[in-house]
């Protein structure tokens, strides 16, 4: 895995320049594939770092607001095609920071640019409503209005989706943004911000602060000029986050992860269940809060089902994701893969039956990167770790069932229910599936990833806050609803 060339050392974006930290200190971004090779330095900040973003989120917000809707559109849509020339390039730099292949990569990228292009469009949509009164001479309507100066707080996995989908609607519904990139991924954070510059963005509007979850991301949850926080990421830090954000009265915003099933019913296309059964568990290394943890099979098809499932995951290729040879890269980090092969040793204490995978990959040149084998367990105790837990890697169990009621019952027994999938040629079935599952996003004979920006994304139970982004939900979320009446003078 060849090492590239000499990297750049990144500021904080504050104010509408690229700006050093106050400490003069810096982190190292590597990649996960190969730790010798430095990706980049990225600004490690301080609270006063995190006071100046804010403070210049505040003083550009009344102007922000204050902006036509066309002219926040045309900034976005500059930005998207920014990213559009640029897209190979940035996919590639993805897919050595974050680890994905290269393929996805370019695909996410393309995500981010179609993202910022919905926006642009969706910030022209009806903002209110009229309502008839009591009054007929009242005139009475409705109008939405920003909220203010807006956190956001991503993760590593979707290095530039996710702050897409949570910064571009901020952006046009007349926000401005403190922005917390994850320090796993800051180059593609970085790609992002630096498109919206170019694009014209006016200074204050948008300000990224990197750096320690606790020095930067809490200061930003804690603070009262922030209106409102939009956070993906763990359960534990979600909850914690929504207790300060309760305190101080501030909207919030969560989307937490998932354990997600695919049933796949006796009458299913078998080789189309299969495909998507394993692209859903595996594909991103299975660190999407969508992948598919469990494939909850009819027990009458399970063995073939399983030999057969067994045979794709054998002919997985991981290594380098640059390669185009290769299905699956590294995980994200050390603890990353520690966390998968725990997971894998405690499914098998625990009674379950280990098919392959389970440990760490160190050869064929993967020894400077964090590569865990595709880990397939069958005959699954549902009750168990993980039948139950997100272990957020290449790792998945099948659980075998004897009806659609069973399948269902299990799919919903855990504390999670972001996605689910179905796999059956039966239309009632289907109808039966989706009306009694229990997660936000369902879908009927395809992949449990897979989100379109035009419709609402999150899910139930523990996968969130109740609440949705993406679509018209993202404007429910960034703008608070003014109510007017309007009364004729009374006649001379």
């Amino acid at each position: 895995m060849a090492v590239a060339s000499a990297p750049k050392t990144w500021g904080n974006y504050i104010g509408g320049e690229w700006v050093a930290s106050e400490s003069g200190k810096t982190f190292e971004s590597r990649s996960p594939s190969n730790t010798n090779d430095l990706i980049g330095e990225f600004a490690a900040s301080t609270k006063a770092d995190v006071e100046a973003a804010i403070q210049a989120a505040t003083d550009a917000a009344p102007k922000w607001r204050d902006t036509n809707v066309v002219a926040r559109s045309v900034i976005l849509l500059k930005a998207a095609e920014i990213l559009a020339s640029r897209q190979n390039e940035i996919g590639r730099e993805l897919a050595r920071e974050e680890g994905k292949t290269l393929k996805e990569g370019i695909g996410e990228t393309g995500r981010a640019i179609q993202i910022l292009r919905y926006y642009a469009g969706e910030a022209q949509q009806p903002n209110g409503e009229h309502y008839p009164s009591m009054n007929l001479d009242t005139l009475l309507y409705t109008t939405r209005e920003p909220l203010g100066v807006v956190g956001v707080i991503t993760p590593w996995n979707f290095p530039i989706a996710i702050p897409a989908w949570k910064i571009a609607p901020a952006l046009a519904f007349g926000n401005t943004v403190v922005f917390k990139p994850a320090s796993a991924t800051p180059l593609l954070a970085a790609r992002f911000v630096d498109a919206l510059h170019e694009a014209g963005l006016p200074a204050g509007v948008l300000n990224m602060v990197t750096g320690s979850a606790s020095v930067v991301g809490d200061p930003i949850v804690e603070d009262d000029r922030i209106a409102a926080i939009s956070f993906t990421g763990s359960g534990e830090v979600g909850r914690k986050m929504s207790v300060t954000a309760a305190k101080r009265g501030a909207k919030i915003q969560l989307e937490l992860g998932g354990q997600n099933p695919a049933i796949v019913l006796a009458d299913a296309d078998m080789n189309h269940a299969l495909q998507h059964v394993m692209t859903g568990a595996m594909w991103s290394t299975g660190q999407k809060c969508t992948a598919t943890s469990r494939a909850i099979v009819h027990r009458s098809i399970v063995d073939e089902f399983t030999s057969k499932l067994l045979e794709k995951i054998e002919g997985l290729n991981v290594g380098d994701p640059l390669d185009e040879a290769t299905h699956l890269g590294p995980v994200i980090s050390a603890e990353a893969a520690d966390n998968v092969v725990a997971g894998a040793d405690r499914a098998k204490q625990e009674g379950n039956e280990l098919l392959i995978g389970g440990g760490r990959l160190t050869d064929d040149g993967r020894e400077h990167g964090f590569f865990v084998a595709p880990t397939l367990f069958a005959n699954v105790d549902p009750s168990t770790h993980l039948g139950q837990e997100e272990i957020f890697g290449p790792i998945m169990g099948v659980i075998p069932v004897d009806d659609i009621d069973e399948a269902i019952a299990i799919a919903n027994s855990v504390k999670y229910g972001l996605a689910a999938s179905i796999f059956t040629r039966d239309l009632g079935r289907a109808l039966h599936f989706a009306k009694k599952i229990q997660a936000g996003i369902v879908h009927i004979n395809s992949e449990t990833p897979g989100a379109e920006p035009q419709v609402p994304f999150g899910g139930y139970k523990g996968s969130s806050s109740y609440s949705r982004e993406q679509g018209k939900s993202a404007r429910d979320f960034y703008t608070q609803v003014k109510t007017v009446y309007i009364d004729p003078p009374p006649a001379s």
